[in-house]
């Protein structure tokens, strides 16, 4: 949230603007008016508590965005209350201050929600800069929830996030196709959220009600692809032993994804092209022509236009698909978007672990800040899903972080050797180490992780067969 810089002319003087509003809960006077001054020559907005039922009572009676609470309170301890903070705002900043401070202490305030904490006598230098930095973390968070609140108002935007200019314009223009019946043609890198911004297409539709079809073109050898977009009557090939809906039938009236479009051949081209023009199609084997009203977007990670060049993709069923296009800028060009996205993920995958949302460090936010994301939005959540999941605080920092996102070479294998290591041993195991690097970054799709080593796919798969590398399931972004 960006912050005005307010100034109140008096007589002879200026007041600071404003920083924040900070609750104080010792039993301390002299505590308490030290940590006031201080904070209010700063600029922050101040109140006081003796005890932890009055500063309860003014927390549910306005809003703050940091308190500093002792962990020896008479009555119910510093834990209890903030035990207590935690059921009315789960998000409220809380640090500890006690003059008690031991490990033990410390690592049980954290545990418990504790942003940080600290220890009197305090550095007031070190104090002021915690206070900032969870201060600016609350009015951050407070940001994204009104974003996300007027985005959805707006739009029904579940799932994408995002205050940057490029994704600003895609939001626009997502709410303007949405109401149409045409074709929408997604571009951009892997990772960018494809799949993402056709759901939010199609749940700001008339068709919202109906379903909405994802297939990956590119998973699927052309015989089946087929069968799964077109369906077969019984007996159509060897191990036709059913008749079988294909997925235009289910995606009738609803809307139907193409994810990788660029993958299909020809012929498969050829029969899509019909669809879009005739909306018809018969069942492999069958004889009777099927009517449908599916609306088609398409997603690629290829140039269209240099595969119809080479003749390796149609003309006009790149026309047909390319009557509107949205393209999805790289994470690198929106790195504005990365605090929120951290957020977003973080929340995510506490949720689906059962834990606390933990907070990210501004140490470990700047290197996700200055890396390039070759694998966009869908390589920081892996990394912030990994991040939790490795996670034992309240916090994230840089020792959660990927040796990758750190200037590391090491999970590329780029380290020591075991001494009794043989140099074709020490060469398979930095190829192994890089493919899966490499394959990780593509989400596993070895078709795409082929193309970024200018290499064909049938090397790629031999190398993944030769050097033992498992091939994991591919997430949905």
């Amino acid at each position: 949230m960006s912050e005005a810089a307010v100034m109140t002319h008096g007589t002879m003087n200026m007041q600071p603007a404003r920083a924040g509003s900070v609750l104080i809960i010792d039993d301390e006077a002299e505590i308490r008016e030290s940590l006031q001054t201080l904070l209010e020559l700063e600029g922050f907005e101040v109140e006081t508590a003796e005890n932890g039922e009055d500063g309860l009572l003014q927390i549910e009676s306005r809003p703050f965005d940091l308190v500093l609470l002792d962990l020896a309170l008479p009555g119910r301890d510093g834990m209890e209350v903030l035990s207590d903070i935690r059921g009315h705002d789960s998000q409220l900043p809380v640090i500890m201050i006690t003059a008690y401070g031991t490990v033990e202490n410390a690592v049980r305030a954290m545990q418990s929600g504790a942003a940080n904490f600290i220890q009197k006598p305090w550095d007031n230098e070190k104090l002021l800069a915690d206070v900032r930095a969870a201060v600016g973390w609350r009015r951050a968070e407070e940001e994204n929830v009104q974003l996300k609140r007027a985005l959805k108002q707006r739009y029904n935007f579940e799932n994408i996030v995002g205050k940057s200019e490029p994704m600003l314009k895609i939001f626009d223009l997502v709410a303007q196709v949405a109401n149409s019946r045409s074709t929408v043609l997604l571009q951009g890198e892997s990772g960018t959220g494809k799949e993402v911004i056709a759901k939010a297409i199609h749940l700001n539709s008339p068709r919202r009600d109906k379903p909405f079809v994802p297939v990956n073109t590119g998973s699927m050898p052309a015989d089946l692809l087929e069968s799964t977009l077109f369906g077969h009557v019984k007996g159509a090939f060897t191990s036709a032993i059913a008749s079988k809906k294909g997925l235009f039938e289910v995606a009738d009236k609803g809307t139907l994804f193409l994810d990788e479009i660029a993958t299909m051949g020809l012929e498969t081209q050829a029969k899509i092209l019909r669809v879009l023009q005739d909306r018809r199609f018969m069942h492999l084997g069958g004889i009777q022509e099927i009517q449908v009203d599916v609306r088609i977007i398409a997603a690629t990670n290829i140039d269209l236009r240099q595969m119809v060049r080479e003749g390796r993709f149609r003309e006009d069923l790149f026309y047909r698909l390319n009557v509107i296009s949205i393209d999805l800028p790289p994470l690198r060009q929106r790195k504005e978007d990365i605090p929120m996205l951290v957020e977003f993920f973080l929340k995510k995958y506490a949720e689906e672990n059962g834990r606390p949302v933990p907070r990210i460090t501004p140490e470990a936010l700047r290197p996700l800040m200055a890396y390039s994301w070759p694998g966009n939005v869908r390589e920081l959540e892996n990394v912030i899903e990994r991040a939790v999941v490795l996670s034992s605080g309240p916090e994230i920092t840089t020792n959660l972080l990927p040796d990758s996102m750190l200037g590391r070479n090491s999970s590329l294998g780029l380290h020591d050797p075991p001494s009794d290591a043989s140099l074709f041993d020490i060469v398979d195991d930095v190829q192994r180490r890089i493919i899966t690097d490499m394959l990780e970054r593509c989400n596993w799709n070895q078709t795409e992780a082929a193309e970024r080593f200018h290499v064909p796919l049938s090397t790629l798969n031999q190398k993944i067969r030769r050097l033992n590398i498992e091939i994991k399931k591919k997430n949905r972004i």
